[in-house]
């Protein structure tokens, strides 16, 4: 399986720079992986999708202000870091800018030495290894000095930085937002409470693995980078509840489909875990939990768009990206939504 086999022609108009005004106002293109059939529909009809005793599985990470700008304390050249996950003891993983100028004890000052980076490791793929020494919390200094580490295909100011959160968002350490948490509304899910739709909360903290390009020509040989998960004994037992009923999961978004699959996988069915997922979804896979998933429009050749192949057919995933072209939807993380639903998952 080749990674061009997930390429598709997206114009650049339609990469969405701003997210719109209202957040459930954003188109909904349904497709139904068993028929293949499609439907242009609003994300606020989402609920007509939904019936009572169904489940949302929402990712409830928050986004830290991870990109940082700094300079060497010795040449004052700048630097820029995005910190991916935290490792331990004030030490981080991170993606720098410009590498190859950084060596094992290099020291980055940050905002009139409010913060100081002392490079640990370089890795491959940008990946440094940096330990921070500070004064007072880390996290509120970050609010001070960090900005919202937007993707690279986003050019304009977000003026708003809530807006790359969800409404939901609670616990901090993601670098990346789960996006297609950003449709929902507190009405829109307060309404879907109201109609008997459970709504489960599970946390991925987004790093490199979600939005790591694919560089290698054979999809196999692709190697994720390590995320990590949490789900609840509340949030574990209440999916299992709902999949014994012979209701269904719905998965907002790929990185709560890799959470619970992950899961899945290793104990057959979801508990309350803590822990780390490399997990890679490509066609083949074989989902066990989720029968229905709300996701956004994804890069092409990327692992996202790969993972959602896997859940609908490639092909049908392909006939509906080009309609999406062709019906000039908003793609990418402020973009429109898709919904993938069917038949339940009997695995």
């Amino acid at each position: 399986m080749k990674t061009d086999d997930f390429d598709y022609y997206l114009p650049e108009d339609l990469i969405a720079q701003t997210p719109l005004k209202d957040r459930a106002s954003s188109r909904l293109l349904v497709l139904d992986r068993k028929t293949g059939e499609l439907k242009d529909r609003h994300f606020s009809d989402i609920l007509d999708y939904l019936e009572p005793g169904d489940a949302l599985v929402l990712n409830e990470t928050k986004v830290i202000p991870a990109r940082i700008i700094g300079e060497k304390s010795e040449t004052k050249g700048a630097v820029e870091l995005l910190l991916l996950k935290e490792l331990k003891n004030n030490t981080w993983e991170c993606l720098a800018r410009p590498q190859k100028r950084l060596r094992k004890g290099t020291k980055i000052i940050f905002g009139d030495d409010l913060l100081l980076a002392t490079v640990l490791e370089t890795l491959a793929d940008g990946i440094t290894h940096v330990k921070f020494d500070y004064d007072g919390i880390f996290l509120e200094i970050l609010d001070q000095l960090g900005t919202m580490p937007l993707p690279p295909y986003i050019h304009e100011q977000l003026k708003d930085q809530s807006r790359y959160q969800t409404v939901y968002a609670k616990n901090l350490g993601s670098a990346a937002a789960p996006t297609a948490g950003l449709h929902f509304t507190p009405e829109l899910l307060e309404t879907a409470k109201k109609r008997g739709v459970k709504i489960i909360k599970i946390t991925l903290h987004v790093g490199l693995g979600t939005f790591r390009p694919v560089q290698v020509d054979d999809v196999k040989n692709h190697k994720m980078h390590t995320e990590a998960y949490e789900i609840s004994e509340d949030a574990a037992n209440e999916i299992e509840k709902v999949r014994s009923s012979g209701s269904r999961i719905f998965a907002v978004g790929t990185t709560t489909v890799r959470t619970l699959e992950t899961v899945a996988k290793k104990h057959g069915k979801i508990v309350a875990e803590t822990g780390e997922t490399d997990i890679f979804i490509y066609p083949g896979f074989e989902f066990k939990i989720i029968d229905g998933l709300i996701t956004n429009f994804h890069l092409p050749k990327s692992t996202l768009i790969m993972l959602v192949s896997a859940f609908a057919g490639k092909d049908q995933i392909m006939k509906a990206y080009a309609h999406a072209v062709e019906e000039k939807y908003r793609f990418f993380s402020f973009g429109d939504a898709m919904l993938i639903t069917g038949e339940k998952n009997e695995s």
